[in-house]
């Protein structure tokens, strides 16, 4: 016989899915990839003027998701008031075409983070936090670049939240139809999407080659 993990269990009660709760998952490891696998989340927050939702880039380190904006961020100030936030992040990966209209859905990943952010007062850890943002973006160019400046850290603030209230929900494969629905003659199937490169664009002022970082991006993108 052979012995089969236990699946995790949802951390809290507003993390566990209840909508086709089989396509549900609750495993770290699950998370951490959805999260490396993107560049952009969605923070959800209320004030008094309403609710929000507002796009920004993100980035993992170890047990936590990070974020950055200018000191005078409203989205960035009002988490740390309130503090109470969810952050999602989705990649799409194809449509599902069935033969019933209502049967016609999407494979995808998303992950869903609670919890209440907080904000990385430590110097070195601020820098070591958008030093690993740029590692992300294009890995080996902070080496290159400029490094920030004391002005331009002091302007910045950078947040994280504990990645140990999430959810995952993901799906793949093809259609699933009612058996009822299966004499109907029609094209069924999938139609991915690919998250493709496009060829680096130098700036017009470029004067030096490009880095290896650079080429291998163009090679992928052929």
């Amino acid at each position: 016989m052979t012995d089969h993990p236990i699946p995790a269990a949802p951390p809290s009660v507003r993390t566990r899915v209840r909508r086709v709760a089989e396509l549900a998952s609750y495993e770290q490891a699950t998370v951490h990839a959805i999260i490396d696998d993107a560049y952009l989340c969605h923070i959800a927050f209320s004030d008094a003027l309403g609710s929000h939702c507002i796009p920004t880039a993100c980035w993992r380190i170890a047990e936590h998701l990070y974020i950055h904006g200018s000191n005078g961020s409203r989205m960035l100030k009002r988490l740390l008031d309130d503090g109470d936030a969810c952050v999602t992040v989705t990649h799409l990966d194809g449509l599902v075409l069935a033969r019933s209209a209502f049967n016609h859905t999407m494979n995808y990943r998303s992950a869903m983070v609670y919890g209440q952010f907080e904000k990385v007062d430590d110097i070195a850890l601020q820098h070591a936090a958008m030093e690993a943002l740029m590692d992300k973006l294009v890995p080996g160019r902070q080496a290159q670049v400029r490094g920030g400046s004391d002005k331009e850290y002091a302007a910045t603030t950078v947040l994280r939240i504990a990645l140990d209230e999430c959810a995952v929900k993901q799906r793949s494969g093809g259609p699933q139809d009612d058996e009822a629905d299966l004499l109907h003659t029609v094209w069924t199937g999938e139609l991915p999407f690919t998250h493709g490169r496009g060829p680096a664009i130098a700036d017009v002022l470029c004067t030096s080659e490009a880095p290896d970082y650079v080429a291998a991006w163009s090679a992928q993108s052929a």
